[in-house]
């Protein structure tokens, strides 16, 4: 690939001395090293050059400034040892030009990095009075550097007058318009042009990147970013346009250039540049502006179609292109997620065969070329009249362009660009289109993160509704666990400890696991006895037609009495702390995991709790391993367990969970039973259907009250219960009790009945009205009221505080 500059080589060599007078006039213009490199694109017809210098030690030949293709192009590094064996190395030590052929390349261990050397290399020493720099250079004309060309880097490499060795320059030794940047603390050094440019005194400047970066325009900001840290400048050289905010008028538009430099032992890496006034030097729109763009657009892509069309966008106009793919990479297929245009006819015949809904679905097996591209991991060009296969050869008749897009190690994707009408190639477009390559595969990469996010959250959404009506419950991953735990209040000094575990690491499973969370909590409230709210649940789960199942043990204690009811469904039994320390697991009979069988029986088994015992309830992810079966695990539970200290829960839970293999998840609860300080003092009335039904319970209660010293509070306690037993008389059939309560001060009167419908409170009664006032009454008296279900039915309760 040789510039229009090197066509006539008779005259190329008194032509560069020219250009290189007059760029060798100004020594402090800016840029002027970046200038002199680029004489060796036009009159040597290089397609890459460069310059190394010395580090700081003198150990290695670190990279300072280029010019032409990215140096990744063709596998070249940032620095090179200085006593290696590299074109450089070489050059350097023998102070003599080195000339490596193709064949020789391949011979040397620098070819490892280098994907195919079909490229010759040029390493020439510098000016004597310079530090020791090395110019090097490549050329992809197969002959190589012919007489002329030689001439014209020599002369080159006299004028190239390098900057400081890197590490070692003082700020006053800095040229105008150079910086260095210490990646680990941010600290900068800048040349006085460059304060002027940002409009700073050299006495204003604190020698902090941040105080250069608050000067430019917010909407620059991202991608000056990407130049100042460290992991985006991996990948060599970069160039960008920002702009900087002044006093009046205006923001003023500059360019920066900048290369990282590694740090040896001891030293930080360094960013080193030049920043220059781009006002005389850009076009409306560059390219470097081009990729900033795109930065900026792919920056606020959401999804993986987003970047498709801000690449193309970004690319298929400026460069005329008659067609753009953009595809992911799954396994051995190529997925486009993008065609420009989209018509089919507008593309190959095998790729129409391959359209499977939307967009095309092709084997990266039917197009070998292209799959060598994508393992060599650099872009391609390939112009007009190259043989390919059909498959991309019929992308672009005039050319083809195959941009690998890498990314976290790998290759994301990959982007076609190809032309009907024969097309060059130039040294700059093929720069913009490797730096729009590493753009697009790290967006490309957090969009599938994205896509992912909101796959699942659609999958959780289709999950929680029927799968179809009118049948009713329906129940498809991402590692997400189905572990869950939770403590459901219930009346009458009782509380439900409830664990579980759903088959599978999944959204299906999480998504399951709210499910049967919700529906356990629901069963208790409604006041069904253990065995029956867990067979509820199994049932439920079996009507989802899912197939997945579900393990759990859910525990019924009574507060009151110390007492409580155990059901396993196919889950671990619980583990007791005795006050005296010794331990064991709950030998609880159990059912089948819920899901698995419609019928099944849940039998209940009954503990009890002294003042002080540890209940603890698990999954099997903390006492299962590949080295170690269940009961070792429960075993090795009851021991920690007994030498735990039961006064500070979250500490014995951090025993039980310190060397746990977290290869599956985990659930622990824990609960101490103290027992309770103040005991209820309960009494029961069951209310028949007589004519004197109300009068009884209103004996009862009167009775009761004064045997528990609270007579005073008889009137009102007596009017609650003539309101809701007529209540539950009137409105419902079958069997009525009244429970009356006492504890802490507070007297609650609970009337039970066998209908599920609610009491409704009226919202206005007129004077003429004979009923309706019953509710009203209870509220006005209470200090709080309301209704749970209990097993089929209700309770309607009411709570009086007794003010001595």
């Amino acid at each position: 690939m040789v510039s229009e500059g090197a066509a006539g080589h008779g005259t190329a060599t008194p032509r560069a001395e020219i250009a290189l007078r007059a760029i060798m006039e100004d020594r402090s213009a800016p840029g002027r090293l970046h200038r002199v490199l680029e004489q060796a694109l036009v009159f040597a017809g290089a397609t890459f050059a460069a310059v190394y210098t010395p580090d700081a030690s003198g150990d290695l030949l670190c990279l300072v400034e280029s010019a032409g293709v990215p140096r990744t192009v063709y596998g070249l590094r940032d620095s090179y040892p200085r006593t290696g064996h590299s074109a450089v190395s070489d050059a350097h030590r023998g102070r003599r030009p080195v000339w490596v052929s193709p064949a020789e390349l391949a011979a040397r261990a620098e070819s490892r990095r280098t994907p195919s050397p079909r490229f010759h290399l040029a390493a020439l020493p510098t000016h004597p009075d310079t530090v020791g720099a090395c110019l090097l250079a490549v050329s992809e004309d197969e002959h190589g550097f012919d007489p002329e060309q030689r001439k014209s880097l020599e002369l080159i490499a006299d004028a190239v007058s390098s900057p400081a060795p890197p590490g070692r320059a003082e700020r006053g030794e800095l040229p105008p318009n150079a910086f260095t940047l210490a990646m680990d603390s941010g600290r900068a050094e800048v040349g006085d042009e460059i304060l002027r440019l940002f409009g700073l005194a050299r006495d204003d400047f604190d020698g902090r990147v941040e105080t250069l970066l608050g000067l430019t325009v917010p909407e620059d900001l991202p991608s000056l970013m990407s130049v100042v840290e460290a992991d985006h400048m991996s990948v060599g050289e970069r160039e960008l346009e920002f702009r900087v905010l002044r006093p009046a008028g205006p923001p003023r538009w500059l360019r920066l250039r900048g290369r990282l430099l590694p740090g040896g032992e001891g030293r930080p890496a360094l960013l080193v540049g030049t920043v220059v006034d781009a006002a005389g030097l850009r076009s409306d729109v560059t390219d470097v502006a081009r990729v900033q763009r795109l930065a900026a657009a792919l920056a606020t892509a959401g999804t993986v179609r987003d970047v498709g069309q801000a690449v193309v966008t970004a690319l298929r106009r400026p460069l005329r292109a008659d067609r753009i793919a953009l595809a992911e990479l799954e396994h051995d297929r190529l997925v486009v997620t993008v065609l420009d245009p989209p018509a089919p006819e507008d593309w190959p015949e095998l790729w129409r065969t391959e359209w499977r809904t939307e967009w095309p679905d092709a084997p990266v097996r039917a197009m070998p070329t292209l799959g060598a591209a994508l393992r060599e991991g650099r872009a391609q060009i390939w112009p007009a009249g190259t043989p390919l296969e059909p498959a991309l050869a019929e992308v672009g008749p005039g050319g083809l362009a195959v941009l690998p897009l890498p990314a976290a190690g790998r290759m994301a994707g990959v982007c076609l660009i190809g032309w009907d009408s024969p097309h060059d190639f130039g040294p700059d477009e093929r720069a913009l289109l490797t730096a729009t390559a590493g753009l697009a595969g790290q967006a490309l990469m957090r969009a599938r993160a994205f896509d992912a996010e909101h796959e699942l959250v659609g999958m959780l959404q289709r999950q929680l509704l029927p799968r179809r009506l009118p049948v009713l419950p329906g129940a498809a991953g991402l590692e997400l666990g189905g572990d869950w735990y939770d403590v459901i209040p219930l009346p009458d000094h009782h509380v439900a400890l409830v664990i579980g575990d759903v088959q599978g690491h999944s959204a299906a499973a999480a998504t399951l696991m709210g499910q049967m969370r919700t529906a356990l909590r629901a069963y208790a409230v409604e006041g069904h006895p253990p065995d029956v709210v867990v067979s509820h649940a199994n049932r439920l789960l079996v009507d989802m037609e899912t197939d997945l199942f579900a393990t759990c043990a859910y525990v019924d204690v009574d507060m009151e009495e110390g007492t409580a009811w155990c059901v396993r469904a196919g889950h671990l039994p619980p583990v007791l702390r005795r006050p005296d320390g010794s331990t064991k697991a709950v030998e609880a009979e159990g059912g089948p995991p819920l899901g698995v069988v419609a019928q099944a029986d849940f039998p209940m088994t009954p503990l009890r709790l002294q003042p002080g015992t540890l209940l603890a309830l698990t999954t099997d992810g903390l006492v299962e391993s590949a080295d170690a079966d269940i009961d070792q695990g429960m075993d090795r539970l009851a021991h920690r367990l007994a030498g735990s200290d039961p006064a500070h829960l979250g500490l014995v839970a951090d025993a039980l969970l310190t060397g746990a293999r977290r290869s599956d998840d985990i659930a622990l609860l824990l609960m101490r039973y103290d027992g309770m300080a103040v005991r209820p003092r309960r009494e029961s009335w069951t209310v028949w259907r007589v004519p004197e039904a109300v009068r009884h319970a209103r004996r009862f209660t009167n009775r009761t009250l004064r045997a528990w010293g609270i007579a005073e509070h008889a009137d009102a306690v007596l009017l609650i219960v003539s309101e809701l037993v007529t209540n539950a008389l009137v409105h419902t059939d079958g069997p009525v009790r009244l429970d009356l309560t006492l504890v802490g001060g507070r007297l609650r009167v609970a009337v039970a009945d066998n209908s599920p419908r609610t009491p409704v409170k009226p919202t206005s009664i007129g004077w003429e009205a004979t009923g309706g006032r019953g509710l009203l009454l209870v509220e006005a008296m209470s200090a709080s009221w309301g209704t749970v279900p209990v097993s089929g039915g209700k309770q309607v309760w009411s709570e009086i505080v007794l003010v001595p």
